[in-house]
């Protein structure tokens, strides 16, 4: 896996963790007054740990 792919594999992995954390910890979370619906973050949480693990399997 080259650096770069490695990197974005990590940080893509945080932030994964992140959302699905918010979702266990059934965290609100705002931006700009707008409440943002959990089903946002179990999107991030599919979206990202897909990525990522995508970047992980592609590793030569």
């Amino acid at each position: 896996m080259t650096r770069p792919a490695l990197i974005a594999a990590a940080l893509l992995t945080l932030v994964a963790v992140a959302h699905l954390l918010r979702v266990l910890f059934d965290v609100e979370a705002t931006v700009a007054g707008v409440a943002i619906p959990m089903w946002v973050s179990v999107g991030g949480t599919v979206v990202a740990g897909g990525v990522a693990t995508l970047l992980w399997l592609d590793r030569r």
